[in-house]
């Protein structure tokens, strides 16, 4: 009867720390994904901050050189 206890116990107890390690793992997975998430998305950010900055820059050179398109065609009359 004690031996079929302490079974049960045992038992018990392996459960617990399969739990236990599971939730440990899962845990350390989420902070991986997420450290690697926070990187993607700095790194998102800075592309496109590179983008406005290179589109503002383009917008800039457009207001000081027009288009070549902005005028009417010339005719020889």
């Amino acid at each position: 009867m004690l031996f079929a206890v302490v079974a049960v116990l045992l038992v018990g107890l392996l459960l617990a720390a399969d739990r236990t390690v599971k939730a440990v793992r899962r845990v350390r997975r989420r902070r991986q994904a997420n450290v690697r998430l926070a990187a993607a998305a700095a790194q998102a950010e800075a592309e496109h901050r590179q983008r406005r900055a290179a589109a503002e820059a383009s917008g800039a050179l457009t207001s000081v050189l027009p288009a070549i398109h902005n005028h009417e065609p010339r005719t020889v009359d």
